[in-house]
């Protein structure tokens, strides 16, 4: 079974919102950082870096795929306020 144009540009949407709130999740875990209840580091290091790889392919290959980058940039930051805060 093949998508659609219309299909595959409303998955796009979907999934970039998705990858978003996944992304977005972190701060609560920021805000518990900041209140001493610190929390593990290694993933969200871990995130930052996969979130960077994929935003600089996303960017830089022949032809650019702005929902991946787009999808992955909020990962970048939170992902390194996450880590930054749970030392």
């Amino acid at each position: 079974m093949a998508f659609t144009d219309k299909q595959i540009r409303i998955l796009s949407i979907v999934a970039t919102m998705m990858a978003v709130g996944m992304y977005v999740a972190y701060i609560p875990q920021i805000q518990m950082n900041l209140a001493g209840q610190k929390g593990a580091w290694l993933q969200p290091l871990v995130a930052a870096i996969n979130c960077t790889l994929w935003v600089i392919y996303a960017l830089f290959k022949k032809n650019r795929d702005i929902p991946v980058a787009l999808a992955n940039a909020p990962g970048i930051f939170l992902g390194l306020i996450t880590f930054i805060t749970s030392f």
